[in-house]
């Protein structure tokens, strides 16, 4: 019902009924409705602070300066609350941060930047302790004072929480059984037969009334406890279908639901010129892809598993490497040690990039969620987070490669080294672009390394190592796998790169030296027709491939998603009207004991006197 009321479901939908505001058909435009998901997703190694000043600058109009962006941002944390954890990083598994108050309040101050009219919330108090869940819920009612309007839902508030709210509006298999003010409500129940007992939690008397699942827990517990069956009020003995049929029929044509009626014919006689009027405009687009990259780079240098525990890994790797293969000379036996040598730097030491598969995962969690509210484009976040990593991927090549092409002894010219780095680079960048479209399509991370280490280890299989390329099965393996996959190009620029132009001695002393063309043909079965640098190219242009393969998966989702949902929606909604407390009562009689069970209290400590049993 959120993701309706905020349109945040795809065009192709169809959906019956009408979304009003102030009694008139409008588009929910930006700006002017915002949406707070249940899940605090947010980037754990930034500030909150550096969360809302960057979250201004990709949202708020360009036409603003630095010194009003900054103002507007610092005005926010004052009025949620968050003074005293603004320089605190916000926490992840590495890192201690703010608590999960903090957390929901600053999700909700990432929302309210750009000062919407209508703000929905997604069960704002879900995991917080009763303290937290006040705190959220007050800071919410000083947003309501503010001349905006605030919709939530909730599960089972305490009472003080609930003695915070406005307006309550009750809903039970697609049906109002309440809508008025929240201060009334125990009122209307009592006047329908249901009081609610003096210490019982208002809430927790409502649901108690219209949630099927205690009927549940009745039939579970009927044969194993001994249920009080006496009371002296006359529905005591109803199930929840009936009582909701009650309070139904009760609410329909009591005074609650006609003062509701007269709010909405007043509201739709009253013009808000300021909402027809709201046009806030985003941020151009240059400025959202250097704050992007800006953010992405910072939360990239300060998670250490994103780079540096890489940077770390591929330092001793390369050590070894270096030490394993060092100054592996030009002999007989160093055509195969050199093949050897380039097939691990080419396959499995690139291999190791899958390692920031986790990290990715959580900035992906940030982007869907900055995606569905209207933050910015696909095509930015795939190009901010390129330029962002790029420097930690120049570093990674450059300091592996160094070590482990001098200590080899591959070549000595430095046209070679530079082949070498850059081939080493774009075997990396080929392995994220992999990752990123797996990340697209498998949102669990464990699941995402098994199926992203599956696909890479099919293009090692097929690079032309394992098995020579012209002796792979020509279907399938050879067209198309081995074409698409990194392994068998950069394989054969790193030993073009090696080998073109080298001697090795003969494998019997007197006779002729070996050419490295003749091992390159021969040996490992490669066409000489194109250079290196051709391979290189065509490596960088797979890389571009994947890239916008992953854009195009995005753009997929966004559309396809939905709909997806609704079907699953769908078969939810069919297995919840089999459920008799959705069923309409068909006549003026209240028997269905063939259905349903009688309620009883969970807790003996509740009020004796409930006509509730």
């Amino acid at each position: 019902l959120l993701f309706i009321s905020t349109g945040r479901l795809a065009r192709n939908i169809v959906m019956t009924g009408n979304i009003l505001l102030n009694g008139k058909k409008r588009s929910l435009d930006y700006g002017v409705v915002a949406y707070v998901t249940q899940e605090d997703v947010l980037l754990g190694t930034l500030t909150v602070r550096e969360t809302l000043i960057y979250s201004a600058h990709l949202r708020l109009p360009s036409s603003m300066s630095r010194s009003e962006i900054k103002d507007t941002v610092e005005a926010t944390i004052m009025e949620l609350g968050l003074i005293d954890c603004a320089n605190r990083q916000i926490g992840n598994w590495q890192l201690r941060g703010i608590s999960g108050g903090e957390k929901k309040r600053l999700s909700i101050a990432i929302e309210i930047l750009i000062r919407p009219r209508l703000m929905f919330l997604d069960e704002p108090t879900s995991g917080l302790d009763s303290a937290a869940a006040f705190f959220v819920i007050q800071s919410i009612k000083n947003i309501a004072r503010d001349g905006r309007t605030v919709i939530s839902s909730i599960h089972q508030p305490s009472s003080e929480v609930f003695a915070l709210f406005d307006d309550l509006y009750l809903l039970s298999g697609g049906e109002t059984v309440y809508f008025g003010e929240a201060k009334v409500a125990t009122k209307f129940f009592a006047e329908a037969g249901f009081p609610c007992p003096s210490r019982r939690n208002p809430s927790d008397h409502f649901l108690r009334c219209i949630n099927s699942d205690f009927d549940i827990v009745t039939a579970t517990l009927k044969g194993s406890q001994r249920l009080r069956e006496a009371s002296s009020d006359p529905l005591a003995s109803l199930g929840t279908v009936n009582i909701k049929n009650v309070l139904v029929d009760k609410y329909r044509h009591s005074e609650y639901a006609r003062k509701t009626k007269l709010k909405q014919r007043e509201a739709s006689k009253f013009r808000d010129v300021e909402l027809d009027s709201i046009k806030v405009s985003h941020a151009v687009w240059w400025k959202q892809l250097v704050t992007l990259t800006d953010r992405s780079f910072k939360n990239m240098n300060r998670d250490i598993g994103y780079y540096w525990s890489r940077i770390i890994i591929y330092t001793f790797v390369a050590i070894s490497v270096g030490t394993l293969f060092y100054d592996v000379g030009n002999g007989y036996s160093s055509i195969l040690a050199r093949g050897a040598c380039g097939g691990f730097v080419t396959g499995f030491m690139t291999f190791m990039s899958i390692g920031g598969f986790p990290s990715f995962i959580e900035e992906m969690k940030v982007f869907y969620r900055e995606r569905r509210n209207g933050y910015y484009g696909v095509s930015v976040f795939i190009l901010s987070n390129f330029l962002s990593s790029f420097p930690f991927l120049v570093a990674v090549s450059v300091i592996t490669g160094t070590i482990t092409f001098y200590m080899v002894k591959f070549r000595s010219e430095f046209s070679h080294y530079v082949f070498f780095c850059l081939n080493l680079f774009g075997c990396i960048a080929m392995v994220e672009s992999v990752m990123m479209i797996v990340a697209s399509l498998v949102s669990n991370f464990l699941m995402g390394i098994i199926t992203g280490a599956g696909v890479l280890g099919i293009m090692m299989m097929t690079a032309g190592f394992f098995r020579l390329l012209p002796d792979l099965p020509k279907p399938f393996w050879r067209y198309p796998i081995s074409y698409i996959g990194y392994g068998s190009w950069s394989l054969q620029g790193a030993y073009k790169n090696d080998m073109l132009g080298m001697v090795f001695d003969p494998l019997v002393p007197g006779d002729p030296k070996i050419r490295g063309e003749d091992v390159l043909r021969q040996m490992f079965k490669l066409s000489l027709d194109h250079s290196k640098w051709w391979d290189l190219f065509i490596l960088f242009c797979l890389i571009l491939c994947y890239r916008v393969l992953f854009f195009v998966i995005l753009k997929t989702r966004e559309k396809t998603g939905p709909y997806f949902q609704s079907l699953y929606s769908k078969r939810v909604l069919h297995r919840f009207k089999k459920r008799p407390s959705f069923k309409r009562k068909s006549s003026s009689s209240v028997s269905s004991k063939r259905y349903h069970y009688n309620l009883h209290p969970l807790s003996s400590q509740e009020g004796l006197n409930s006509p509730i049993p």
